[in-house]
């Protein structure tokens, strides 16, 4: 661990610089998931009670470097007060006379939310003349949004160059989550892959076959495999034209010593609609005029089982079309399987991604999970073996 905690600063009387992800959804000005919000609530309060006093820093939207109205910061501070059950002041810019001035007149409990960056086009340039003008605003830098540690802008990277920088409670968590899934895991470990397309989680499938054990192969993805072992899928998704680097990947797998493991059998439907007529069949038997949409009964019996001997686990992406019943059941019957191992003290599960977040919250298993992020970009180019530039900004 190359980085530092709020543990390791001394806060007192200090004004905390913290980037903070609060990209949350909002309609007619009310927010409808605070999700994000709740997550910085213990940085704020241990900065608080250490006798700092936070500057947060974020974006929202997309604005392009343009002021809009729509995507003001200042529609978050009721959300943000009752939150952090104290005062929220809000800075018209995040840089500048103004905010400089409101940073230095914060008072002692309070909380200064200043204006969405990316209002500066120069935010995402990783601008060091406007980290400078943000730097003056702080003694202390906390970065506690993972989730845009794999951006290179001024509020993530430059920034954290400037001052004495540290991680939060959340970035944290999660960093100390993905260091103990691939970092120096305890072994077995077993990956769960799962989604649309291999063409857009080659770096990932690359960098997992060199440190897992065993690599589950599921969703759309899986389909793409058993073309490249000569089988026919009949109309389902698969991606043929990768299916020659789908073969050179189970070869890598091979020198690597990691097992992949691919259905053995199938969940197939004429119809991609809840509740069409569906049969199970061996994975190669799939007919002309049907599309594979869920692993069958003896591919999550040994997927369970590896489960069983496993004790790390990274999931990312749904086993079959889980969004509609009955082929969720593949994906519910793997998610409890590990939230149970979780439970009794067996298993070291991680798991990260918009679909994989949905997928088990679904199944109810993502209460029992190690950690769930909800990073999306970041966690997956951690896992890609990617240096986040947010997170090498704290190690320095």
């Amino acid at each position: 661990m190359g980085w530092k905690t709020l543990d390791d600063m001394d806060l007192n009387g200090k004004r905390v610089l913290v980037r903070v992800d609060i990209n949350v959804p909002v309609v007619d000005g009310v927010v409808t998931d605070a999700t994000r919000i709740e997550r910085i609530v213990p940085t704020v309060k241990d900065i608080l009670a250490a006798g700092g006093k936070p500057i947060l820093l974020a974006h929202f939207g997309r604005p392009g470097g343009e002021r809009r109205q729509n995507l003001s910061l200042k529609q978050l501070v009721p959300t943000l007060e009752t939150a952090f059950g104290t005062k929220v002041r809000f800075g018209d810019d995040c840089v500048g006379i103004e905010a400089e001035t409101a940073a230095a007149n914060l008072g002692a409990g309070e909380v200064l939310l200043l204006e969405n960056t990316r209002f500066h086009a120069a935010e995402t340039k990783n601008s060091p003349e406007l980290a400078a003008g943000m730097a003056k605003m702080g003694d202390v830098y906390c970065n506690d949004a993972f989730s845009a540690a794999h951006r290179a802008h001024s509020s993530t990277e430059a920034l954290a160059r400037l001052l004495p920088a540290c991680a939060g409670r959340l970035m944290q968590q999660e960093l100390s989550a993905l260091e103990a899934a691939l970092g120096a895991p305890k072994r077995p470990v077993t990956a769960v892959v799962g989604g649309a397309k291999v063409s857009t989680k080659l770096d990932l499938l690359g960098n997992l076959i060199e440190k897992v054990d065993y690599l589950i192969i599921g969703g759309g993805m899986a389909n793409t495999f058993l073309v490249a072992q000569g089988v026919n899928v009949g109309k389902s998704l698969a991606e043929t034209a990768m299916k020659d680097t789908a073969a050179e990947i189970l070869a890598n797998a091979e020198t690597t010593g990691c097992q992949i493991v691919l259905p053995r059998d199938v969940v197939v439907a004429e119809k991609f609609e809840a509740h069409a007529p569906s049969q199970i069949l061996p994975a190669d038997q799939c007919p002309e005029d049907s599309m594979i949409l869920d692993a069958g009964p003896e591919t999550v019996a040994e997927i369970t089982a590896i489960l069983d001997k496993s004790q790390t686990l990274i999931w990312n992406g749904p086993l079959g079309a889980f969004e509609i019943e009955p082929f969720d059941v593949a994906t519910n019957a793997a998610a409890l399987k590990a939230a149970e191992l979780t439970r009794s003290g067996r298993l070291v599960s991680v798991a990260g991604g918009g679909d994989t977040v949905a997928a088990l919250n679904a199944s109810g298993a993502a209460k029992d999970f190690s950690y769930i992020s909800t990073a999306g970009g970041a966690f997956l180019e951690w896992m890609e073996g990617k240096t986040l530039p947010g997170v090498a900004a704290l190690e320095q």
